[in-house]
């Protein structure tokens, strides 16, 4: 049998189940911790949690983008998304600073070695890990078990690095999942586009760091 394009974890299909055979009392939430990039990224995703019985919690935490101007623009957008469809949002701490001694500089030697790498090189995995791993702290800090992202529906973005990533934080914060999962698939990617006009979204032309923006320059 032909597996579906998205599965979703065995965990959320139990409370999905448990909810529907109780029906005199309270269901357990199928709460998903969704890290969003940005509104587009975020719009086909929300709806398929959503018209699965989902519940998901948008956690915006994008300490890459540059400038602040830019930050805020997609921050509002995602904010504005979720307060259209009632969902809760939650707005990461913006340390572009942070961000880029974390990403780009040797640890060791304070050296910068990570501008010159190239899209899907080793600043993005850094740039990953670090959003993977506070994404999984803010799911254990709010009590929610899983956490996906919606970085793996960027054509600009290698899956297997999120994925990587994503592993990687579920391991370093005991009683979280990362929800591996390609959301370009199932028709998701085709529904963005379609989204992206319904809603009228800012829809940006880079990445979101420097870096990414003087390579579309």
């Amino acid at each position: 049998m032909k597996r579906p394009a998205i599965e979703i974890p065995e965990v959320l299909t139990n409370c999905l189940s448990q909810g529907q055979s109780e029906a005199n009392a309270d269901k357990r939430e199928a709460r998903v911790l969704l890290h969003a990039c940005c509104a587009p990224c975020s719009s086909a995703i929300v709806e398929w949690m959503v018209n699965h019985g989902l519940q998901p919690h948008i956690y915006y935490y994008n300490p890459n983008i540059f400038p602040l101007e830019e930050y805020n623009i997609r921050k509002l957008e995602s904010k504005r998304h979720a307060e259209s469809l009632g969902l809760s949002w939650t707005d990461g701490d913006y340390n572009h600073d942070l961000w880029h001694r974390r990403v780009c500089l040797n640890q060791e030697t304070t050296e910068h070695q990570m501008e010159n790498e190239p899209e899907r090189g080793r600043r993005c995995q850094q740039c990953f890990n670090m959003r993977m791993l506070a994404a999984a702290l803010k799911a254990k800090e709010l009590g929610i078990t899983v956490f996906a992202t919606t970085l793996a529906s960027s054509r600009w973005k290698s899956i297997e690095q999120i994925n990587h990533a994503g592993i990687d934080a579920q391991n370093q914060v005991p009683g979280t999942l990362f929800w591996a999962q390609n959301w370009r698939k199932g028709g998701l990617y085709e529904r963005r586009n379609q989204l992206l006009k319904e809603y009228n979204f800012y829809n940006q032309q880079y990445c979101g760091c420097e870096y990414s923006r003087k390579k579309e320059e």
